[in-house]
């Protein structure tokens, strides 16, 4: 098959496509041919090291100095939970088709139109252990792709598969926060880098719920941002604390941080939240711990999924009551371009790679 492969740490010189093995789903996996990957930022950090504890930039400032990464490639430690297991296939977003099961698991499911869990709980919904496709083990950037069945689910929708494909790891990652942080009707709910997959996504979840949602975006996408239903748009260049006032919101929605951190916790009520699950602009911020206890916040770290999250989100798609970004689709071979474009952040919503169709040969190995 015809797959993506991650050589190590660096830049986009890392990314080969190549032929593979199809792989054989496990007694309890089944094989999906995958329909539609999205691209997220995890893909990148990942494969520039960002989640070394060595890094303190932001994923922008790291994106633009790939080279500079790769050299430094050897002194980094894995950071995202065990070492990174390059070379391996990323790819975190998949839209697919059950094709092939192994020996536990119903033929029946053979057929079906699915999307997969990609953050898996694996010592149970007790424990807060958690392994991700595609940062623990080979994903969706490949024409097929084995997965356990427990965490891949069925769909019925008149989405495309590319719009399939951007929902995953954003959405989930979205709705768990907002599980986590209790968000409900009548909160008024601050979004920060609404414009990106996880904070466009929370927007449309927080909607969902019934809560009063501001989104910070970027001024150059004000107007673009209507797209999303935002009750209230503020500029990222604006200070929210000028623009909201102080104890203005309940919960903050922040997979930004950086330097704009500090006035996260001075727009929140007292007992209010805030909920992340990313540090684009920088993980290292400034905290006055005088804000944090005075104020009763709470601060919320968001890593694993929660157990409705992912159920939550298929009856949402199903019902209708929430909508795809997609803003563009590509090639899988062309995922250079497609990662350089996703970089430069110009876009709303999710970006889905499509991996080429099947040949005659394999597809009379599957009939077998």
């Amino acid at each position: 098959m015809k797959a993506v492969v991650t050589l190590s740490n660096g830049g986009y010189e890392m990314l080969s496509y190549q032929d593979v093995p199809v792989p054989q789903p496990s007694d309890n996996e089944v094989l999906i041919q995958v329909l539609a990957a999205g691209i997220n930022n995890t893909e990148i950090n990942t494969r520039l090291g960002w989640y070394s504890s060595k890094v303190t930039k932001g994923t922008d400032a790291l994106s633009e100095n790939d080279a500079e990464q790769a050299d430094a490639a050897d002194e980094l430690d894995g950071g995202w939970n065990e070492e990174t297991p390059f070379p391996f296939i990323q790819g975190t977003d998949c839209c697919g088709r059950i094709v092939a099961v192994g020996s536990n698991i119903d033929r029946a499911r053979i057929g079906e139109r699915v999307l997969v869990r990609c953050c898996i709980r694996s010592n149970g919904w007790d424990s807060p252990e958690n392994v991700w496709m595609a940062s623990d083990f080979d994903g969706a950037f490949a024409q097929f792709v084995c997965v356990e069945s427990s965490e891949v689910f069925a769909i019925s929708t008149d989405w495309s598969d590319a719009e399939l494909g951007t929902i995953p790891c954003a959405y989930g990652t979205a709705e768990n926060m907002l599980h986590r942080a209790k968000v409900k009707a009548g909160d008024r709910v601050l979004v920060a880098g609404a414009t990106g997959g996880v904070g466009s996504a929370a927007v449309q979840l927080a909607k969902r719920r019934g809560a009063t949602v501001i989104a910070i975006v970027g001024e150059n996408k004000l107007e673009a941002a209507s797209i999303l239903g935002a009750d209230q748009l503020i500029t990222r260049e604006e200070n929210p604390v000028d623009a909201l006032g102080k104890e203005s919101v309940d919960v903050v929605i922040d997979n930004v941080a950086g330097s704009g951190f500090e006035y996260m916790l001075e727009v929140l009520k007292r007992g209010g939240r805030y909920a992340t699950s990313g540090a684009i602009a920088g993980p290292i911020v400034s905290l006055d711990m005088r804000t944090l206890y005075l104020k009763d916040i709470r601060l919320i770290g968001c890593t694993a999924w929660d157990e409705p999250v992912f159920p939550n989100l298929i009856s949402y798609i199903e019902r209708g009551e929430i909508i795809p970004l997609l803003a563009k689709q590509f090639d899988l071979k062309d995922i250079v371009e497609a990662q350089k474009e996703f970089t430069q952040k110009t876009h709303i919503g999710k970006f889905a790679l499509i991996p080429p169709a099947l040949t005659a040969t394999q597809k009379s190995a599957l009939a077998e």
